[in-house]
């Protein structure tokens, strides 16, 4: 039985893209006679808001995707964020780093810059130190890492048997300086907790699946499968998103129109006026 879930974050308005990638994981699930989940990545305090959390709830009835159970909120998780945080600095496998960005700028400036998915990668200024001023997060050291794991994959629906290269990212960051749990441990440890089989998201993601391997097996956590769904975009070619001010899904509903019905033509490959898809 297959088990999927929707994890917004209550930083802005849904939009059309949104409903795409709730309505993949929505049918996934209910293809396979399986369960739908809502997870709410709120853990974010300076940019989640209350009545974006509302909203999110509005648009999914709206739109007539149905979950199962009651909405997860990854605030009330913390304690568990933290204690996978311990396991990993019991084992040596993070490191504190005070750098600043303005720091990490700098020290790209004097040494030979590799970039990977992110753009240049961390150059690795706080490994071995000990001490430093002011705040700091927590890295991956990542050669330490992969030491311990050595080569492994990955399985898209679609694109197939996946290398896991996670070393392409660097040291990323796993605990940050003005939140808790990154993106990254809070969303690998939350699909172990929930259950789900298969991991249904957009293609904008597919890169970050190394990392949330790895960290799968240095958690001693389950395996989904993964579909990596295409993206929805706008008149210029861009990602749907709502940095670039997307209109958002209350508009839509704003203007009379029916969610259901929406879904219904997103089902068959019918996108709105203006609205294309990714082909890779």
């Amino acid at each position: 039985m297959a088990a999927t879930r929707f994890a917004p974050s209550p930083n802005g308005r849904l939009h059309i893209g949104h409903a795409f990638s709730a309505m993949c994981a929505h049918d996934f699930a209910r293809a396979f006679g399986g369960k739908f989940l809502l997870r709410i990545e709120d853990i974010d305090g300076t940019r989640s808001r209350k009545e974006h959390i509302d909203a999110i709830i509005e648009d999914m009835e709206w739109l007539g995707l149905k979950h199962d159970g009651p909405v997860i909120f990854q605030s009330q998780r913390v304690a568990r964020y933290k204690e996978a945080l311990d396991l990993l600095q019991a084992r040596g496998l993070v490191y504190r780093c005070w750098c600043t960005r303005s720091d990490i700028a700098e020290a790209l400036k004097h040494k030979p810059v590799r970039h990977g998915p992110d753009g240049p990668v961390y150059p690795g200024t706080c490994r071995g130190k000990t001490e430093g001023e002011g705040d700091y997060c927590w890295r991956l050291d990542m050669e330490r890492a992969l030491s311990l794991t050595g080569p492994f994959g990955w399985t898209d629906l679609v694109a197939g048997p996946q290398i896991a290269d996670p070393a392409l990212f660097g040291d990323v960051v796993l605990w940050r300086k003005d939140a808790p749990a990154s993106y990254h441990l809070a969303a690998t440890l939350d699909d172990a907790a929930d259950g789900i089989s298969h991991v249904v998201r957009g293609m904008d993601l597919f890169a970050y699946t190394a990392i949330h391997r790895l960290l799968q097996i240095l958690l001693d956590l389950p395996e989904p499968t993964y579909w990596h769904h295409p993206l929805l975009l706008d008149e210029d070619g861009n990602k749907l998103a709502k940095s670039r001010l997307s209109q958002p899904l209350s508009e839509i509903r704003a203007k009379g129109i029916s969610g259901i019905e929406l879904v219904g033509e997103l089902r068959q490959g019918k996108l709105p006026l203006g609205i294309g898809v990714s082909t890779s």
